[in-house]
């Protein structure tokens, strides 16, 4: 059934329930993507599928890195202007979102950044950012009738917007964690003595309940991984941090301390209704009903490939895992 509403969205099925659907509510998600211009013949490509999928056997799925959609592919900024709200440098915060510049954003959107940044004439940016930079455009507005307010700068944007900015950041220093695991050679889904593991509750990772694992639990807490049932986890920082123990505590404390992260930043004062509290999350994902087809309809080098994967989980960093390409390209 086709909904009337929403553009080229399909109800496949529906029923009755006495609870109402919320957002972040669901299961998780279903994937079909298809993947054009592979430069490989189709034996090459059926080779590069069979080695990945023992691959994401042995090693029990693949890594649970936040996506590139998290931070920006274009212009991959979000993470960087959220650490700067975080050290409360508001004003770098406010002038990196409107000018810094990337080289794959479009010519006008790079041109109006560049002179702002070289000419730091706020009056004349205005005449030269695009209508379609309608946030930037409200900042310079604001900044305009409000000079050195970069406070209220920021909250002219949408408050989901902000929110973002924090996220984002948050998200690459759950990342760095866990490429740091993987560089020192750590499993990902094969506990040690220190991890926190969090169990699966009615299918999903229960994030709000964690077990250390020590000597005597560490067979049982693995057995559980092996099942499905488990998950180790990594810090995501916030205001009430739980930072494990053993190798990977050393490694989320190293990380942490390396970015110069003081915990009292996640309570921002001129913020007041922003909540920034951490947690644990799973450091890998496994894909669900995984299929590969080689489509006869499609030209040369193309795949097609449909799975499920928990909410919460990206799709580009499986992709990532799959096609080893740059982020422009999934």
């Amino acid at each position: 059934m086709l909904s009337s509403n929403l553009k080229d969205v399909y109800i496949l099925d529906y029923y009755r329930s006495n609870e109402r659907v919320d957002i972040g509510r669901l299961y998780g998600n279903r994937f079909e993507i298809l993947i054009r211009g592979i430069p490989h013949t189709r034996e090459r490509i059926v080779e590069i599928v069979d080695r990945f999928v023992e691959e994401v056997a042995s090693l029990g799925g693949f890594p649970n890195f936040f996506g590139v959609q998290r931070f920006g592919a274009i212009r991959p900024v979000t993470h960087i202007v959220g650490k700067k709200i975080m050290e409360r440098r508001y004003e770098e915060a406010v002038f990196i979102f409107l000018t810094k510049a990337f080289a794959y954003e479009p010519d006008v959107d790079r041109r109006a950044r560049e002179f702002l940044k070289d000419s730091e004439d706020l009056k004349e940016a205005l005449q030269i950012f695009p209508q379609h930079l309608s946030f930037e455009r409200a900042i310079i507005q604001h900044l305009l009738s409000n000079p050195g307010d970069y406070v209220g700068a920021l909250k002219v944007l949408p408050e989901n917007l902000f929110k973002l900015f924090i996220h984002a950041y948050q998200s690459y220093l759950f990342n760095r964690i866990l490429s740091a695991r993987i560089k020192e050679g750590l499993p990902l889904s094969e506990a040690l003595v220190g991890d926190l593991v969090i169990p699966v509750k009615e299918g999903l990772p229960h994030r709000q309940r964690w077990i250390e694992v020590n000597e005597e639990n560490v067979e049982t807490v693995n057995k559980r991984i092996q099942e499905g049932k488990a998950f180790v986890t990594a810090l995501l920082p916030g205001s009430d941090p739980v930072f494990a123990s053993g190798e990977m505590g050393e490694i989320e404390r190293r990380v942490v301390e390396e970015e110069g992260v003081d915990f009292s930043i996640f309570h921002l004062p001129e913020f007041p209704r922003i909540k920034i509290r951490g947690m644990r999350r799973e450091i890998h994902s496994r894909p669900f009903d995984l299929n590969f087809e080689i489509p006869e309809e499609e030209m040369e080098g193309c795949l097609r490939t449909t799975f499920h994967l928990f909410r919460g989980t990206y799709a580009t960093s499986f992709l990532r895992e799959l096609m080893k390409a740059p982020i422009l390209n999934y």
